[in-house]
């Protein structure tokens, strides 16, 4: 919690002041996140001055390397914390001075609380894929589920279809030593045979009962589907991590040919509400939120 400016009267007493919060994003090409309206508006019904700033590294024309600086920078400024995407939910870890049980499994940050000169990296991604999930695709069956993507938000989301009941799941990733890693992983903290890595996604999702999409593509700058549309029929649900669109290229194709699906607004709400409640120490109104993001698309 940081002391803001008195905007105007002067005479306010400071004990008076509603309690303050600044906040932001790391990450490239964020300008359309959903996060800064989503924390403010919440704050603000919860009578909080609550700011949330964008560090977008497509626009400082930077990489990763510049974590250091922008962390050092927001400690300066009295920062609460800092939500942290692609491609810095990993490159984050060695910065941090601690990091949370699930955070540490996964091998992904996405929020990072600075506090009394310390850097505390938290996962709410995992918790927000499952309950988006579960609310969107409650029956869905989970025996073998195949999911594409094994970065930062694909470990989030394999652990979160692990604690969903899944029985196999199948990892394919462009990287595929990252899919091996991460089978390896789940199999160590899930019990072995859980998981398995592949590059045939066509014998994959011949058995599948349902797809994880949790690579870039459908995003604006990432235009297209992230496999052949053949793959996709009736029998199978589809659950999108991309959330801006909305409504990505594959969930049209999927309903088109029949697949329940959910996109990613559920789990950019919850990891939201996570966040909040981690910068705050308060307690978020969680269907606030999620309505304040369907009247934001």
């Amino acid at each position: 919690m940081i002391a803001q400016p008195v905007p105007a009267n002067d005479s306010t007493p400071l004990a008076a002041l509603p309690p303050a919060f600044l906040v932001g994003l790391i990450g490239s090409g964020i300008q359309a996140s959903r996060s800064p309206a989503l924390h403010e508006r919440e704050g603000a019904a919860q009578g909080l001055r609550y700011l949330y700033r964008l560090f977008d590294l497509e626009v400082l024309k930077r990489g990763p390397e510049a974590l250091p600086e922008l962390l050092a920078m927001a400690e300066a400024l009295g920062f609460a914390g800092l939500n942290v995407t692609h491609p810095c939910k990993q490159a984050v870890l060695p910065l941090l001075h601690e990091v949370s049980d699930d955070a540490r499994a996964l091998g992904a940050v996405n929020t990072v609380v600075l506090k009394d000169g310390r850097r505390i990296g938290h996962n709410t991604d995992h918790s927000g894929f499952a309950e988006g999930f579960r609310r969107g695709l409650p029956d869905a069956a989970m025996g073998e589920v195949v999911q594409l993507g094994a970065g930062g938000a694909g470990a989030a989301v394999a652990h979160a279809a692990m604690t969903l009941g899944t029985g196999r799941l199948t990892l394919l990733d462009m990287d595929p030593a990252r899919a091996e890693h991460l089978a390896a992983a789940l199999c160590a903290r899930f019990g072995a045979g859980r998981a398995v890595a592949s590059t045939d996604i066509d014998a994959a999702m011949a058995r599948a009962d349902g797809l994880i999409h949790a690579t870039p593509t459908g995003m604006a700058k990432y235009p297209g589907l992230p496999l052949p549309a053949a793959l996709l029929r009736p029998a199978l649900w589809v659950a999108e991590v991309v959330y801006v669109p909305l409504e990505t290229a594959l969930l049209r194709e999927a309903r088109a040919r029949g697949c329940r699906t959910v996109d990613g607004g559920g789990m950019a709400v919850f990891q939201a509400v996570g966040a909040f409640r981690l910068f705050t120490g308060r307690e978020p109104d969680a269907s606030r939120m999620l309505a304040h993001f369907h009247g934001m698309v």
